[in-house]
Parts: structure tokens; C-alpha cells; sequence
């Protein structure tokens, strides 16, 4: 996946939809009379139908024998899934996009175990994708439909229009703006996008902006205004829920402006791709402690200023990462028991887990955006992440008294060790294990195969997908000192996470193995 984006980031960004592709991007040409109601998907059209027509146990046999038979790939069932999944929910249903965020990170674990199992936590997430598609009416319940491109203004006019439609909860109107934004090839509607995501905080709106970028490298630019309109309907529908609960605008819609003008934060932007300050690991640690304990409002300032002293992205990004890692390591766990998440447990939609996702989605968006989204992503971060340290225990999570009960052993020793504390729900141990397993200067790759194999085969409550991705680029992009907090949190979450099957993995295991 890394080689396939760095291709795509490289290449395909900076093109437009040009004429040819925009009908089968459901966007219709002005005049051509073709405003058509359903979205086509060209060659992934068939694939992306039969997702969405066919029952979940069904389809996952079609899909192996296709596997098995050479007709079709894991990233072309990916695509199509993503694609079915966008007509289908339009970002507007909660487990709908949380499926369409978990596409790409499967396909990611799917690269990452022996060639017998690859296909495993790809067909895992078709599986719920397709589930919850039935559930929602299949077909007949479509959100997305082609969107006719009005007649151009300027860039800056349109970009007025798109804001206020949203404000306005106009969704019609939107629409038609973000088409009108989406004729500038799919990167200048990426930006219209982000500055619409960033006036607010929402680990959905943020993640699901990254994933439906992300997912353009398999899609095909083609779709990229489908795959994105799902963050212009989940925008519409959170400032409509804003106005009916009589909350006041978002904080960082006015703010985030104010911030982006501060004397120096423009020269430090012009500075960032050839950066060469160095950052010490106590400076990081210092803005991640501030992020971490702070409010919102102070941490944004703290993280202008760090730009503003000369920060690489990638340095300030790390803080972020570090702050969010804090939450889930700080984690009490739940007070009471949800479906799927008992009492103590830290996985699904946690403070941690969600602040983990978002701050990488903030990162990877600050890594390929320009320069003024690049700060701006980095300084909604901090004030994302902020604020939240009265929702987790006042002291850390209390593994490090555990890893005495661990002796040193050889690495298969360990390893037995950290699998039976998460399939025993035993938190605190198996972080142990992991701290344990880094002091010991044990090579990574072990332990993250053995965390790999639970985030296949346990559901997860919609997040296993996601925040094991999250920790496996946290982790590759983490200085030393600070790689082994992320494996800890990732073992965490495993144990957490433990004792609820993933529908439709063990058919897909006995399929597979016949």
C-alpha cells in the first residue's frame, strides 16, 4: 500500500478528472443531457452491484472461488466494496462509513500475512460492508445518486457557495458546489474538502476524509468526487444535528483562521519542505505533555508556536501521536458494560482508540497536503486531541507492575505469554508483555504478527481494522525512544478487544481451506 500511494501521490494527483471520466464519476457534463440518477462504475460496476445485492455468506463464496481462479484481486474487491459502500451510506450511516474506513487498512494487514491467509481480513470487512448494506435495503436505499456539474464561477466564489450550503444544511446545494470544485481534478477537490473538515473536530469527519483519499489509489481518480461527496453529506448532517440540538458554531470554525495568521506561521509553512531543525525527543515530549493535559485552545496556540519556531510536520505530527497514545494508556476503561465492550474495556469507540485514529489521519493529511492544509491539519489536531485528559484516569494504566510476573525467556516464551494474557482479557499483562518484549530489543515483526492475527479474527466493535494500521504506521514512523508505547497501547486494545468473533471469518477460514 505504501508503494501503491507514493505512486499514486506522485502521478495521478496532480491531473484533473478530465471530460472523458467525468460521467462515470457521476458527475454529468453540462448540456450533455445525461444527468442520470444512478452512479456507474465502469468496470468495477458489476463487483460493486453484487456487493451490494447479494447476501453476505453468499458473496464471500463467489468472492474465494473468484480469488482462487485468478479472476479477481484483493484490491479490486476493495475498490468495488468501497465504491458500493459510498452509493449505498453516503456517509450518513454510522456503521456504513466505519466500514468504508476499515477497507484500506485491511487490505494493508492483508499484505502483511503468508499468502494462505491474505485474503482473511479483506473478506472480514466485505463481509460486515455487505451485512450492514442488506440491513440498510440494498440497492433500493441508495444515498448517493449523479450529481449534474452547474455552470463555473471562479474557484473562490464556488468555495463560498460550498461553505455556506453546508452551513445552511442545504446538502442539494452543497452538492452541486463540491461538483462544480470537483472539475479541478481530485486534488484542488481535496482541498475545497479539508477546509470544510477542519472547522470542526469529529475523529469520522477527519478519518473518513483521509480514508476516501487514500482509497483513490485503487478506486481510480474517476471516482473521486463518490468517494468524497460521503464527507460532504457526513459535514451536512453533523451542522444539521449542531443546529437542532441548539449548540453554538464550533470553537475552531473561527478560530483555526485566526491561528493560520499568526506573525511567522506563513515563513515556517514556506520553510517545511526543507526543514532541518532538530527536534530533541525531550521537545517532543514536552508538546506532547502539553497536548495531552491542556485545553483545546492552548494546545492549537502551543502547536502555532511550534511551527512557528521551525518544527518539520513530521516532528509536531509525532507530539500529536505521543498525546493521543497518552489517552489510551491514561484509559480506566469503560464505567459500564456496552454490546461487545464490557465494563474496563478500551477497544472500539474509546477515547484512546479514536484520539490514536485521528491523529494519524491528521498526520497522513499533513504529510500530502500543501502547505497551508498541512499546518492547518496539524493545528486542528492538537486542538482535536486536547481537552480530553478528564475523560481517562488521572494516573497511567497500570502495566508496568505486571512485567515482573514475565521472565526475560527466549522470544516463543514471550510470545505464549503475551497470547495467553489477551486471550484471557488480561489488559494490564499483556501490555506487560509488549513493554517487555521491547526492553528486551526484540525485533517488532513478532509480536505484530501475533497482534495481526487477533485484529483478523475479532470483530473489534467496528475499530480493529483501523487502529491496527494506525499503531503499524505509528510504529514505523515512531523515533526509537517512543516506538514501544505504541505496541504496548496496540496489545492493550488486543486484550480489550478479545472474545468477540468477527462474523464470517472462521466460514471464510473453512471455505478456504477446502
Amino acid at each position: 500500500m505504501a508503494t501503491t500511494r507514493r505512486a499514486f501521490l506522485t502521478g495521478v494527483v496532480a491531473s484533473g478528472l478530465g471530460t472523458s471520466l467525468l460521467g462515470r464519476a457521476g458527475l454529468a457534463l453540462p448540456g450533455s443531457g445525461r444527468a442520470l440518477d444512478e452512479l456507474d462504475f465502469g468496470e468495477l460496476e458489476s463487483l460493486a452491484a453484487r456487493i451490494q445485492e447479494t447476501a453476505p455468506a453468499s458473496l464471500q463464496g463467489l468472492l474465494i472461488d473468484e480469488l482462487r481462479g485468478g479472476k479477481r484481486d484483493l484490491g479490486t474487491i476493495v475498490a468495488a466494496t468501497a465504491l458500493a459502500n459510498a452509493r449505498t451510506f453516503g456517509g450518513e450511516d454510522y456503521d456504513g462509513y466505519h466500514c468504508m474506513m476499515a477497507l484500506a487498512p485491511a487490505l494493508m494487514m492483508a499484505g502483511r500475512l503468508s499468502p494462505a491467509a491474505r485474503p482473511l481480513p479483506v473478506l472480514k470487512v466485505v463481509y460486515r460492508t455487505a451485512n450492514r448494506i442488506q440491513e440498510f435495503g440494498g440497492r433500493s436505499h441508495e444515498l448517493l445518486h449523479a450529481v449534474a456539474i452547474p455552470s463555473r464561477e471562479s474557484r473562490e466564489v464556488e468555495l463560498r457557495r460550498f461553505h455556506a450550503a453546508v452551513r445552511d444544511r442545504d446538502l442539494e446545494a452543497a452538492e452541486s458546489a463540491f461538483a462544480a470544485l470537483s472539475q479541478d481534478g481530485p486534488r484542488a477537490a481535496y482541498d475545497a474538502l479539508l477546509s470544510l473538515v477542519q472547522e470542526d473536530v469529529d475523529v469520522h469527519r477527519v478519518v473518513l476524509a483521509w480514508r476516501a483519499w487514500e482509497t483513490l489509489s485503487l478506486c481510480g481518480e474517476q471516482h473521486a468526487n463518490t468517494l468524497m461527496r460521503q464527507c460532504v453529506h457526513f459535514c451536512v448532517q453533523a451542522e444539521a444535528e449542531r443546529v437542532r440540538r441548539g449548540r453554538p458554531e464550533p470553537r475552531l470554525r473561527a478560530l483555526l483562521p485566526e491561528l493560520l495568521a499568526e506573525p511567522g506561521l506563513a515563513g515556517a509553512a514556506a520553510r517545511e519542505a526543507g526543514s532541518t531543525r532538530h527536534t530533541s525527543d525531550a521537545e517532543l515530549e514536552e508538546l506532547a505533555e502539553v497536548v495531552f493535559r491542556a485545553d483545546r485552545e492552548e494546545a492549537a496556540r502551543a502547536m502555532v508556536a511550534a511551527l512557528a519556531a521551525g518544527w518539520s510536520h513530521r516532528d509536531a505530527g509525532e507530539a500529536l501521536s505521543l498525546a493521543a497514545n497518552r489517552l489510551l494508556l491514561h484509559d480506566s476503561g469503560r464505567s459500564s458494560a456496552q454490546p461487545g465492550k464490557p465494563a474496563g474495556s478500551v477497544h472500539g469507540a474509546s477515547v484512546g482508540v479514536h484520539a490514536s485514529d485521528a491523529a494519524r489521519a491528521w498526520r497522513n493529511i499533513a504529510a500530502v497536503d500543501d502547505a497551508r492544509h498541512g499546518a492547518a491539519g496539524l493545528i486542528a489536531g492538537a486542538f482535536h486531541t486536547a481537552g480530553q485528559s478528564g475523560l481517562v484516569g488521572a494516573e497511567p494504566f497500570p502495566y508496568r507492575g505486571r512485567m515482573d510476573e514475565l521472565e526475560q525467556g527466549d522470544r516463543t516464551q514471550l510470545l505464549a505469554a503475551a497470547s495467553a494474557a489477551i486471550e484471557a482479557g488480561d489488559q494490564p499483562l499483556a501490555a506487560a508483555a509488549a513493554a517487555r518484549w521491547c526492553a528486551a530489543g526484540h525485533p517488532a515483526e513478532p509480536l505484530f504478527d501475533l497482534l495481526l492475527a487477533y485484529a483478523v479474527s475479532e470483530d473489534g466493535a467496528l475499530h480493529a481494522e483501523k487502529y491496527f494500521a494506525t499503531i503499524a504506521e505509528e510504529f514505523a514512523a515512531a523515533r526509537p525512544a517512543f516506538r514501544a508505547s505504541h505496541l504496548v497501547a496496540l496489545a492493550r486494545v488486543t486484550a480489550s478487544e478479545h472474545g468477540w468473533a468477527a462474523p464470517g471469518v472462521a466460514e471464510a477460514r473453512e471455505r478456504m481451506a477446502t
